[in-house]
C-alpha cells in the first residue's frame, strides 16, 4: 500500500492544505510532505493520528479498494424461471445499491408477481411486447416503446394480455424484488 498517496488523496478529498493538516495533527509541514512523497514512514501513533485528522479510522484508511464492476454481460445474469414469467437479474447482488434493476419476460397471458406497498419508486420501459399495468383497480395499457413511473403506495403488478412475449426492464428504488 502507498500510505503517502493515500493520505495525500484523503487530505486533497478534504480539502485540507498541508498546512492546514499540520496544524491539525501538530506536525511539521515538511515532515508531511516527506510522508505523502514516501521519503519518511510514520510511527502507528503518527499515522493514526492523521487519520483521524482527515475525518477517516485505520480500518477505512487499509481497506483496500476493490474495483468496482461497472459493465455486466448476459453471462452475469441470474435467470429465475417462474411458472407465470422469467425474471432475468441484469445486475448482480443489487440489494446493497440504492435501486435494482430486473428484466422481465411475460409470455402471453402471463401475470408478474405483486408488488406489496413500500416507500420507494419504480420505473419500467417495455421493450417488446404491451402489458397492463395494475395500480390499485386502475389499468393502464403500456406499448413497446412506452414507459410507467409510479411512487410503490398501492398495491401493483404487470400482466400480458396479447399472445406475444413481453419483455420489460423494471427498476425499482429501494430494491425489492
Amino acid at each position: 500500500m502507498d500510505i503517502g498517496h493515500k493520505i495525500k488523496q484523503l487530505r486533497i478529498q478534504n480539502g485540507l492544505t498541508l498546512e492546514e493538516l499540520a496544524s491539525r495533527t501538530e506536525l511539521t509541514k515538511g515532515f508531511l510532505s516527506q510522508l505523502e512523497r514516501n521519503l519518511t514512514s510514520p510511527s502507528i501513533i503518527t499515522l493514526a493520528d492523521i487519520v483521524e485528522a482527515l475525518g477517516s479510522s485505520m480500518s477505512d484508511f487499509f481497506k483496500e479498494d476493490t474495483d468496482e464492476k461497472l459493465v455486466f454481460q448476459k453471462k452475469d445474469f441470474f435467470v429465475d424461471k417462474r411458472e407465470h414469467y422469467i425474471v432475468n437479474w441484469i445486475v448482480p447482488n443489487t440489494q446493497k445499491n440504492a435501486m435494482e434493476p430486473i428484466l422481465i419476460e411475460l409470455p402471453q397471458y402471463g401475470t408478474s408477481f405483486e408488488v406489496t406497498p413500500h416507500s420507494g419508486e419504480e420505473f419500467g420501459y417495455v421493450i417488446e411486447g404491451c402489458i397492463v399495468l395494475v395500480c390499485g383497480e386502475k389499468r393502464y395499457i403500456v406499448h413497446k416503446g412506452e414507459t410507467f413511473y409510479l411512487n410503490g403506495r398501492t398495491f401493483h403488478h404487470i400482466k400480458n394480455e396479447k399472445k406475444t412475449l413481453a419483455k420489460i426492464l423494471w427498476i425499482s428504488t429501494p430494491p425489492l424484488f
